[in-house]
């Protein structure tokens, strides 16, 4: 049995695999190709965060896969109203595969410590695994390769962050984190996050200076400046973030065949401009999209 709570969880190769799957699902389901591999299938999906992509897309999914998803919210009380290895025991008795978009880390890793299920992390306050699976299939949708390839983030070094800096690790790209000092990755946690699976090719830069990071960056990536859960700091890390704005003077010391992504919900006029995430050159509806088909292919990949 496989769970995905990490990145660090699966190999280059198993990525690699993932994402052919992914590929030729989608390319089947464009088709009008019927294909129901999970059919009889259950997928539990707990939720203590609020979700549109998240829950869309693995819900769909696995309907076009024959499968069957259920929503279950806070109600289940996780750690509190039961205790994360009763839930385990009881949830993976009776579905086939779990999905957790949790407030901590530690709640997904509880859980699949006592599951008989694989377990999926839909979202953490460390990772977002799911979300680099499909931004990988976006990315290797548009350039046809990893290797050689400059992905800059601008912002905060959040989950999302660090799941593209294993992402990248394990394909070989080349990526450098621009953010406030104080809200940088720090060296410890950098060697945590991206551990030794490091594919050549792979390099990191941490930086202050966005123009920096974003100068020869096939991909320029954004996301909102104040999570959730850190709304109490929204007027200080609006002024903090201000010059990490992605604009179009900004976008522009990119290549000319620069891409723009985020994961969204994006704050518009925040971390980045109507101008640029409604340009010809942002694909982000192209990887919300590609979360439906990424997560297809994770999900028949842990079940077959």
């Amino acid at each position: 049995m496989r769970h995905f709570v990490t990145l660090n969880d699966i190999t280059t190769e198993e990525f690699l695999h993932i994402l052919e799957l992914a590929k030729n699902i989608k390319r089947e389901f464009k088709q009008g190709m019927p294909s129901a591999p999970l059919a009889g299938k259950v997928l539990a999906m707990i939720f203590e965060k609020p979700s549109l992509r998240t829950r869309v897309s693995f819900e769909a999914g696995m309907f076009q896969l024959g499968g069957l998803a259920m929503s279950l919210g806070e109600e289940i009380g996780f750690g509190k109203r039961e205790t994360a290895k009763d839930i385990a025991q009881v949830l993976s008795s009776m579905a086939d595969i779990i999905m957790f978009r949790a407030l901590a880390h530690k709640s997904i890793t509880d859980l699949a410590q006592y599951s008989t299920s694989p377990v999926i992390n839909g979202l953490s306050d460390t990772e977002h695994p799911c979300q680099a699976l499909s931004d990988m299939m976006t990315i290797g949708e548009i350039f046809g390769q990893f290797q050689g390839l400059k992905l800059a983030w601008v912002g905060d070094a959040n989950n999302v962050a660090a799941s593209l800096l294993q992402a990248s690790a394990k394909l070989g790209m080349k990526m450098s984190v621009a953010a406030p000092k104080q809200f940088q990755f720090d060296s410890a946690q950098l060697e945590q996050i991206v551990g030794t699976s490091r594919t050549p090719g792979f390099e990191v830069e941490l930086t202050d200076d966005p123009a920096k990071a974003v100068r020869d960056a096939h991909v320029v990536y954004t996301d909102v400046w104040v999570s959730m859960g850190q709304e109490s700091e929204e007027a200080s890390r609006k002024e903090i973030f201000a010059p990490y704005q992605v604009n179009g003077e900004l976008f522009s010391a990119a290549r000319s065949d620069a891409v723009f992504l985020h994961c969204l919900p994006a704050r518009r006029g925040l971390e980045v401009t109507d101008a640029v995430i409604d340009s010809p050159q942002s694909q982000v509806v192209l990887q919300a999209e590609n979360r439906l088909h990424a997560q297809k292919g994770l999900l028949v990949w842990l079940l077959q």
